[in-house]
Formats: C-alpha cells, structure tokens, sequence
C-alpha cells in the first residue's frame, strides 16, 4: 500500500523532468559511467518529499543522487520514500546555494544532472503549524528550515516602508503601501501572531472590484512574505550560476519555477549562458569563446490541462532546461556580473 505521502505528494509534471535529465544519467557506453569511469551523479537541490528524484533514480540505475533539503521533516520523510535506493543516496541537510560547499565535502566537482523544484513542498503546504497556507488560522511561520526569522517578525517589526518594499518586490502587490500602512496601525494595538488576522485585514485593505479578479486576496503577500522570510530569491540568484558551473559536458540542468520573480531569473541566466561569450565585433567566435549551454526547451513547458486540473499545484508550474555543451569559462559570472 502507498504510504501517505506517496498518496498526497504529486510530483509536478514528472514525466517531463524525467524526460528531460534522463540522457545524461544514462551513459551510452558499457559501463554505464562517466569519462572517469564514476556513476552519473543527480543533484537534487529541492528534495522535498523525493517524487522526482525516485523516479529518477527508478529510471536511471546507474546514477547516484545528492539530494538537499534546509527542512529536517523533508530530508527524514524522502529518506523513507529514497529506502529501495539506498545505497544511491547521500541526503544532506542544507538550503541550495550552499551547493557549492556541498560538492566540495563530498569530493564530487562535477555532475551530470541538477534538479530545482522551487517554491513550496506539499510537507510544508499541508502542514498547518508551518503557517504556509492562507485557507486556514495558523501560527506566521512560514520557515522552510531552521532559522530564527518568521513571517510574524516581518509584520511586527519591518517599518512601513519596508514592509511595502517587500510586498511590491516579492508578491508584486500594486497595494502595498496600504497593506504596509495598516499592517502598522493594526499591530500597534496587538502584535500579529495568525494568518487569520491577516487575511481579515488584507480583505479589507484591498478593494472589493479588484478581489474579483487575480484570485485570493491574501495569496501575493503570502507569497512575499515566505520569500522574505526564506531569502528564496537570494538563494535562487547564488545557486543557478553554480549549478551551471557545476556540470559536467553533457550535463543538464531542468528548473521548475511558480512564480514569475523566480522563472524570470531562471530565463535569463539560462539565456546568457547559452549566448556567444565572445565580443559581439568579432568576426570569428574564438574556441572556448561560444555558449556554454544549449537550450532544450523552447521557452517554459507548461503543465497539461489535465495535469493542472488533477493536482492544482501544477498549475502555475514553468519548467525550464539546458545541456553544457562546453566547459566552464575561467572566471565564473554572477546574475550580476552578467545584467541579470
């Protein structure tokens, strides 16, 4: 019988991603391995609850996976779902741009396969205490791991603002500065402490003709305030170039992304890098000069009607992918450095 979270957890369009990193965790060859006769190494940097890389991992025999996770519940339950894979899998608790440092303790510089399923996990969604999910009274949390930061110290101490800089930056919510206003007033008589306090005020402080339209009034300040908490685009923005970095030739790299904020970064980065890296008025691209990716998406895939309609989760879903066709330039570039 399916365990219950095999039940609930509905990896998002899963015979995509498998589709898409497959290749590179199935070598051609005999032996099944890499130029340095090792195992093909997955990297998931979201694990969560482990339905992808089980598939994953169910697919392609041969390959080994590196799955982290800055949540404990999350490592402890895919441990579970990653038991007939055992002695495949090495779980590490960490949020995923410490990617880097992960690949140097393990000894292991390069991988042929990286995994981002961004955003939340089904454990965190469905778990009330977490305080992800405005459908329901619960404690701001909102932390997906260990950290002191919670979404109920954002609205008690963050000034207006602040407070209206993170709601336009994160939720892109064209009412912050009124939320941020009566997020202040309000807290002055009573800090906030539950969701259902704030969705109460979020009905009122945003006008009746737009709550029509745009779904639930409470979700793009939710969706703020979670980012905020967890620095998920900070971590986003560290972790795609070190991923790309971090691949083998032949290695591919697929990005789920759910918002527009994080899909947009993933579009960029994966653009830059499948460009020319040459000067534009050279009329030869020079070895090592031309891209360092090859696209294998045009544009984001999206999930089936019939997906989205059997686990809503999806529905939002973008998914993004890339193969190294060429070894890394000498000098890492950041989003930064590169315009992003």
């Amino acid at each position: 019988m399916a365990s219950s979270d095999e039940r609930v957890h509905v990896p998002v369009m899963l015979s995509e991603v498998v589709a898409l990193l497959a290749p590179a965790l199935t070598p051609a060859d005999a032996l099944l391995t890499d130029s340095h006769g090792a195992p093909p190494v997955l990297v998931d940097g979201t694990l969560g609850l482990a339905g992808h890389a089980a598939a994953l991992l169910e697919a392609c025999p041969q390959a080994r996976l590196i799955g982290l996770d800055r949540d404990p519940q999350a490592l402890e339950r895919a441990r579970l779902r990653l038991a007939p894979y055992a002695d495949r899998v090495t779980l590490v608790e960490a949020v995923y741009d410490e990617l880097p440092a992960v690949l140097a303790d393990l000894g292991q510089p390069r991988v042929q396969g990286v995994l981002l399923d961004l955003g939340l996990s089904s454990l965190q969604i469905d778990d009330p205490s977490r305080g992800f999910a405005y459908a329901q009274d619960a404690p701001l949390d909102m932390r997906m791991g260990p950290q002191d930061l919670t979404a109920a110290d954002v609205l008690n101490t963050y000034s207006a603002p602040d407070l209206a800089r993170v709601l336009r930056r994160y939720g892109e919510e064209r009412f912050a500065d009124r939320i941020a206003r009566r997020v202040v007033e309000a807290r002055a008589d009573e800090p906030f402490t539950s969701s259902g306090r704030l969705v109460e005020l979020l009905y009122a402080a945003i006008p009746a003709a737009t709550r029509k339209t745009g779904g639930h009034p409470a979700k793009r300040t939710f969706q703020a305030l979670r980012i905020e908490v967890n620095a998920e685009l900070e971590a986003l923005e560290a972790v795609l170039p070190s991923a790309v970095a971090a691949l083998a030739v032949d290695g591919r790299i697929a990005v789920l992304a759910y918002h527009s904020l994080e899909d947009r970064l993933v579009k960029q980065l994966l653009a830059v890098r499948s460009a020319n890296r040459a000067p534009r008025d050279l009329p030869v691209v020079p070895a090592g000069m031309g891209p360092e990716l090859r696209l294998l998406t045009r544009g984001a895939v999206r999930p089936t009607p019939e997906e989205s309609e059997t686990n809503p989760r999806a529905a939002s879903a973008r998914l993004r992918a890339a193969v190294r066709i060429d070894e890394p330039s000498p000098r890492g570039r950041s989003l930064q450095e590169v315009g992003v």
